[in-house]
C-alpha cells in the first residue's frame, strides 16, 4: 500500500504524505517512496515547482516512533531521514511545504528542507526529539538556526517546545499563515504564480547558486559558479525572447 500520492498539474508537482491514520508519521516505506518520487520528478523538464503536503489533519507528526524505537547506531549513521531531507533541499526547482496541523520532529525537519513554508492557523511546529532521548539529527539542528536564528533555535531544540502558526510566523519559521485548508491551496498557487511566470532555467540556476552558498562553498567558487550560470543564461533562447518582449513593451512569452 502506497504511503504517498503524487499529482502533476501544469508545471506543479504535489506530493502528499498519505498515512492519515498515524498523522502521516514518516516510516521507512515512506522514505523509500519519497526518494523514488523525488528522483522521478527532478528529471522531468515540465515540473517547475514542488509542493509537499499531508493528507488528513496533519502535515507529518514526525518519524514513525514504533520504527524509531528499534533503530540503533548504525541506522543513525546511515542517515535514513537526513538523506531524504537533503534530497528535498537539493530538489532543482523551488519547493513549498503546505502545512496544516502538526509538523513535528521529522515532519518539521521535512518542512525546513523546503524553500518556503505556508501554514494554516491550526498548524503546530516543533522539534520535540530531546523529550524522547534523541536529537533533531536529520537536519533540524542545522536548518532551524539558519532560518530563525540561534536564540529561537535553542529554545525549540533544547526545550522540545511546540509552537503555533502565529509564533512560527513571528520568528520566521513560516512565510505565510492562512485560515484553513481551502485558503492554503489558494495561497500556495498565489505564492508560486510569480515563480512560474519567471524564466524556468533562470529560476533553476538561481536555486543552484543559492544551494552552493548554503552548503558552504567559498566566495571564489561561488563567484565562478555564478559566472558559469549567468553565461549559460546569456545564451539561452528565453533570455532573448523575454528581453525582446520587454524592449517592445510586450508581455513576456
Amino acid at each position: 500500500m502506497s504511503t504517498i500520492h503524487v499529482v502533476v498539474e501544469g508545471a506543479v508537482a504535489t506530493v502528499t504524505l498519505d498515512r492519515p491514520e498515524v498523522r502521516n508519521a514518516i516510516s521507512r516505506a515512506m522514505v523509500d517512496e519519497l526518494h523514488a518520487a523525488l528522483e522521478a520528478l527532478a528529471a522531468r523538464e515540465d515540473v517547475h515547482a514542488l509542493v509537499l503536503t499531508g493528507a488528513g489533519k496533519a502535515f507529518a507528526s514526525g518519524a514513525d516512533i514504533a520504527e524509531l524505537r528499534d533503530r540503533r547506531a548504525a541506522d543513525a549513521k546511515e542517515g535514513i531521514n537526513g538523506a531524504l531531507f537533503s534530497r528535498v533541499e537539493c530538489f532543482p526547482r523551488p519547493t513549498v511545504a503546505a502545512v496544516s496541523g502538526y509538523a513535528l520532529g521529522g515532519g518539521c525537519e521535512l518542512a525546513l528542507a523546503c524553500d518556503f513554508r505556508i501554514a494554516t492557523h491550526t498548524s503546530r511546529f516543533g522539534q520535540p526529539e530531546v523529550t524522547l532521548g534523541i536529537m533533531a539529527g536529520a537536519g533540524g539542528v542545522r536548518r532551524l538556526p539558519a532560518l530563525v536564528g540561534l536564540a529561537h533555535a535553542r529554545r525549540l531544540l533544547f526545550r522540545g517546545e511546540v509552537i503555533d502558526a502565529a509564533e512560527a510566523l513571528r520568528i520566521g519559521l513560516v512565510d505565510q499563515v492562512v485560515a484553513d485548508d481551502d485558503a492554503l491551496r489558494a495561497a500556495v498557487r498565489a505564492w508560486l504564480a510569480p515563480i512560474l511566470a519567471a524564466a524556468p532555467e533562470a529560476v533553476r540556476l538561481t536555486k543552484a547558486s543559492l544551494l552552493a552558498r548554503q552548503h558552504g562553498a567559498c566566495e571564489e567558487d561561488l563567484a565562478r559558479l555564478d559566472g558559469e550560470h549567468q553565461a549559460r543564461l546569456f545564451e539561452h533562447p528565453e533570455k532573448f525572447a523575454r528581453m525582446d518582449a520587454f524592449l517592445a513593451r510586450r508581455k513576456a512569452p
